[in-house]
């Protein structure tokens, strides 16, 4: 798929699927097809994470930073933990949550930071 859309006709106003380029395309046409590109959903946090039982976060990227307020939610302020791949867990230092990465992504995608 191409990273930029056709452009409009001679003497129109493009469309945002005309026009768009890049991730925003990308994020457009995936609504198009009912899905989200990218996952912006709280974590399901169902219970506190240990070493046995973790979080599991799912990155695409082998580093990924995740928002911890505690278990129940919002028992406190907002932590923000980076969590790695190269590591068994992570751990919340406010509530001692452990999260651990479930890397989706591609061991040969470059870095696109």
């Amino acid at each position: 798929e191409k990273s930029f859309g056709p452009g409009a006709a001679a003497g129109t106003v493009p469309t945002d699927v005309e026009q768009s380029t890049g991730l925003e395309r990308a994020e457009l046409l995936a609504k198009l097809e009912g899905r989200e590109l990218f996952d912006v959903e709280p974590l399901n946090m169902t219970h506190i994470g240990t070493p046995r039982d973790p979080i599991i976060v799912k990155s695409h990227d082998p580093i990924r930073f995740v928002g911890c307020t505690g278990f129940p939610a919002e028992s406190h302020d907002t932590i923000w933990i980076n969590l790695d791949k190269s590591h068994e867990h992570d751990r919340c230092p406010e509530c001692g949550s452990v999260f651990k990465m479930d890397f989706v992504g591609s061991e040969d995608a470059h870095a696109h930071h």
